[in-house]
């Protein structure tokens, strides 16, 4: 055994992790990163966000090609199975490893694979793994373990044909039908790549609407482009039990109904990764789905061990993982960069995707805060109609007195890309936070981006 000393060991190479070990290395910080796997990128790159975005950009290029009419002369409607798809995605995932395998490398970070156990709040030994044995001891430790689905012990997973979002990945052919139970993030980007290959999905959701936190004017936009795609949803629906059987599954609801399908799929929650870190040696208690309480800072009640990334909870998004693992190490090094990031912008990629900053006008009409609506609607967009990706829309929300940018949402192609100007025109000081300059400015044309103008005339009409 060997006991290794750094400035800053990591725990997870996930996105919070390699921005955390990124930005002390910078600093010129001896830094340690830990990981289960012998490949670098975390839950992120290995079994969440990439593949599924990967996969959804096959099935969407899918669906594109299939709606189009110039096509539809020289060939018939494309049919892809799922490990198809997978096997596209994959080449992703291999890409990925490579690039971030040379910035630690690049960066002279030491990368450790191995279970991290806590023997005291600076010492970690290694457990399994090429490194069993090893103890790291850290000045500063940073918690970036991340998130895996939340597994109820009444659902039998061992069943060849009930999944959750980790093991779906594995799924060696293409269901007739699926049902999948949960209407979050995960939940509805699965049910719109599924749908997209031409699977019967149900999707249950145990709310009123899909994806509440959203405005409801995208929320409910969702929901009839999904229903127009193929999937049935029901709302208000309770989970019961779920029955394996030889050729399908059978689910059982609150309500008394039952549905037959081919495979199941849960996508109700995740869970931190803290259940092996022994974390009891060191006085932290995580919640009951295994998420750790940090400050503004991203500290934990011990001084020197910071958690960030999908371990502390909301908003569990890579993008917020990245700014949370830079603002942690920032604030362990005491660099005068730490700051904690609360209006972070969300993507979902559902097809079509969705995406929003700002709030929502729920929120505006109960904070009693005098708005206004400017809205601009894809198909009356000249590149959207080149492209005939004319679904979508974008809706901003506008203080009516003083014109100050108050929320952004975009539902359609690209909607996530697009949403970045608006966020960066929201973050102007000074009072450069405003409609106007949407209208006193020139944008390319014909572009997507031009929609904000659109809809700033839109809303200024309004007034």
């Amino acid at each position: 055994m060997a006991e290794f000393n750094y400035d800053v060991v990591v725990i997870g190479s996930g996105p919070a992790g390699e921005s955390a070990a990124m930005n002390a290395a910078k600093h010129g910080k001896t830094v340690a990163i830990i990981d289960r796997r012998q490949d670098v990128g975390g839950n992120c790159t290995h079994q969440g966000t990439i593949p599924s975005k990967a996969l959804r950009h096959s099935v969407d290029a899918l669906m594109k090609y299939n709606r189009n009419s110039m096509f539809r002369a020289i060939s018939e409607p494309k049919v892809l199975d799922f490990p198809t798809v997978m096997k596209s995605a994959q080449t992703v995932v291999g890409k990925q490893v490579s690039m971030r395998a040379r910035f630690y490398a690049r960066n002279h970070v030491s990368v450790y694979q191995g279970d991290a156990f806590f023997v005291d709040p600076h010492r970690i030994e290694l457990r399994d793994g090429d490194n069993a044995g090893d103890v790291l001891k850290g000045g500063h430790v940073i918690i970036a373990t991340g998130s895996r689905p939340y597994r109820p012990p009444e659902v039998n997973f061992k069943h060849p044909r009930i999944y959750d979002s980790d093991k779906v990945l594995t799924m060696t052919d293409t269901p007739k039908r699926m049902v999948i139970y949960g209407a979050g993030v995960i939940g509805c980007e699965y049910a719109s790549i599924f749908s997209g290959l031409g699977v019967k999905v149900d999707l249950v959701n145990p709310g009123a609407r899909l994806l509440a936190f959203m405005d409801d004017e995208i929320s409910d936009a969702l929901s009839y482009h999904m229903r127009n795609n193929g999937v049935l949803i029901r709302h208000n629906e309770t989970f019961k039990k779920v029955e394996g059987k030889k050729e399908g599954i059978v689910l059982t609801l609150e309500s008394g109904k039952t549905i037959k399908a081919d495979a199941f799929m849960w996508a109700n929650g995740r869970a931190g990764n803290t259940e092996t870190l022994n974390l009891e040696a060191i006085g932290l208690q995580p919640n009951n789905r295994g998420q750790l309480e940090v400050d503004k800072s991203y500290r934990t009640k011990v001084d020197n061990i910071y958690a960030v990334g999908d371990v502390i909870g909301w908003p569990s998004l890579a993008s917020a993982a990245y700014d949370q693992g830079r603002g942690a190490s920032s604030a362990a090094m005491k660099d005068g960069h730490s700051h904690f990031f609360s209006d972070i912008p969300t993507g979902i990629y559902t097809i079509p995707e969705i995406s929003s900053v700002g709030e929502n006008e729920r929120e505006l009409t109960e904070k009693k805060v005098p708005y206004e609506v400017g809205k601009a609607y894809f198909k009356d967009t000249a590149r959207a109609q080149i492209t005939g990706e004319d679904v979508g829309m974008l809706k901003i929300l506008f203080h009516s007195e003083t014109l100050e940018l108050l929320g952004i949402h975009c539902f359609g192609d690209q909607a996530a890309e697009i949403l970045h100007i608006g966020q960066a025109i929201m973050e102007q000081p000074n009072g450069g936070n405003t409609l106007e300059y949407f209208v006193n400015h020139t944008f390319n044309y014909p572009t997507m981006a031009e929609a904000y103008r659109v809809a700033a005339l839109n809303g200024l009409n309004r007034l």
